[in-house]
């Protein structure tokens, strides 16, 4: 690094913090309604979205303690799994405070840390916990509590040293990451678009069955030309499994696909997992819920001698991918060959298969899943029969391939900006030590970026 850095402790970055933004005058009641921030939200903050975040009474007395304000830091201190330690961090920027998300605070599992801004930039800071997150130093803190992961945060403030470049560094280096970050999260907006237009247009054909509809009143379907139009019935007949639209039919997946279950080689002995990226792609139901459409990435990985000796399916590349314990309902698409475990079923289509691959994702993503249990746990109702039975609509061809021709594109742009998301993720992530060291300049990152 070109320039002169001192290494300080960590903690003394740190403004101590009693009360929170609103101070002790604020005439709050007995309680007061905060937006709480939980480790499942993470991903949505780091975009700046509290969407999803509940509203909570919290007590007076918790509210003024922990009211968080913009650049404060949440630092996960509880949860982790497998191959995910504690210690996620997110960044709380300015524009996440709008009004009517006011106050903001954050559940127990997390703590907050206000960095003093006269002594470092809170974005840097930010940085530099990714940095120590991601090569280990951060899990190297953490211990097992009654079977729950436990970062010992008091320990890691109190032992870590910093290295703290001048201010104007540390800006240069928060501005350069923050516009990578901005550029992931544009690529996400524009694939949640895209992908809302496509469950718009499966809605609108095969759930609420709007042309079919439209020609029995004798009007012409909105959104389509003549051509298109002609290919739906105009009227509905009685099916196996109920009312469907004249000349198509409701089957069950196993019908119109090959379904798998996947399977877990024995946890006790785990030279049949991996970390190696090299070895065969192991897909949790953890891992679908941090990807986009397309799962690609995984936390774990099998040796092909697992995938062998325990007989564990391959599911080939662009197949649809169901949990169905545990968590139920969560869906994606395989971007490349992979496995998964037991609680993920697929979808693999032949070259005689009615569907896409597309469609049954559509399908999957708005499928009502509480219609599969006659019990009062949708946990106990659902097993491999039960995912084998789900009922799917199967137009017909011509209805499908002009369907098709206008969500294949989607998924393809889809498919390409989350590659370009994921490129622009692992290009931020190896350079992250390298700018934090100085073996890596700022000026030559922007041109390597560009």
């Amino acid at each position: 690094m070109s320039c002169e850095v001192a290494s300080v402790n960590f903690r003394s970055l740190l403004v101590e913090t009693k009360d929170g933004e609103w101070g002790k005058e604020a005439l709050f009641d007995e309680s007061v309604e905060m937006s709480v921030i939980r480790g499942t939200d993470f991903d949505a903050v780091r975009s700046s979205s509290l969407t999803g975040v509940p509203r909570r009474f919290i007590a007076k007395k918790s509210a003024l303690r922990k009211t968080l304000r913009p650049f404060d830091i949440l630092i996960e201190t509880a949860g982790g799994s497998k191959g995910r330690p504690t210690g996620k961090t997110v960044l709380l920027r300015p524009n996440l405070f709008n009004a009517s998300d006011l106050p903001i605070t954050c559940a127990s599992f997390a703590r907050y840390l206000r960095v003093d801004p006269s002594r470092a930039n809170p974005e840097y800071i930010y940085w530099y916990l990714q940095h120590l997150y991601g090569n280990g130093v951060i899990e190297s803190h953490q211990v097992q509590h009654t079977g729950i992961a436990r970062f010992q945060f008091t320990k890691f403030a109190d032992s870590v040293e910093v290295p703290i470049p001048p201010l104007a560094y540390q800006n240069e280096l928060a501005s350069l990451l923050a516009a990578l970050d901005d550029r992931i999260a544009l690529l996400r907006e524009t694939n949640a678009t895209l992908e809302a237009i496509a469950q718009a247009l499966f809605k609108s054909w095969f759930v609420d069955f709007d042309p079919v509809h439209a020609k029995r009143q004798g009007i012409a379907p909105t959104g389509m030309d003549d051509a298109a139009a002609a290919l739906f019935p105009d009227g509905f007949e009685e099916a196996e499994l109920g009312m469907v639209p004249r000349g198509w039919q409701k089957r069950t997946m196993a019908d119109v696909s090959i379904v798998g279950i996947g399977k877990t080689p024995p946890r006790k002995e785990q030279h049949w997992f991996s970390e190696d990226p090299s070895d065969i792609r192991w897909v949790s139901i953890r891992d679908m819920g941090a990807v986009g459409v397309y799962a690609a990435q995984t936390s774990e990985f099998l040796t092909k001698d697992a995938v062998e000796r325990f007989n564990v399916r391959r599911v080939p590349d662009n197949t649809t991918l169901m949990s169905f314990k545990m968590t139920i309902g969560r869906v994606a698409i395989s971007d490349g060959e992979m496995t998964t475990n037991e609680a993920i079923a697929h979808f693999r289509l032949t070259a005689n298969s009615e569907l896409t691959t597309e469609y049954i994702y559509l399908h999957l993503k708005q499928f009502d899943f509480s219609t599969l249990s006659s019990t009062s746990s949708i946990a106990d109702a659902v097993n491999s029969k039960t995912v084998r039975e789900i009922p799917i609509l199967v137009p017909t061809s011509e209805v499908l391939t002009a369907f098709q021709s206008q969500v294949g594109a989607l998924f393809a742009r889809l498919r390409n900006a989350e590659r370009h998301a994921r490129t622009l993720q692992t290009l931020r992530d190896t350079m992250l030590p390298r700018l934090i060291s100085g073996q890596l300049r700022i000026p030559d990152a922007e041109a390597f970026i560009q």
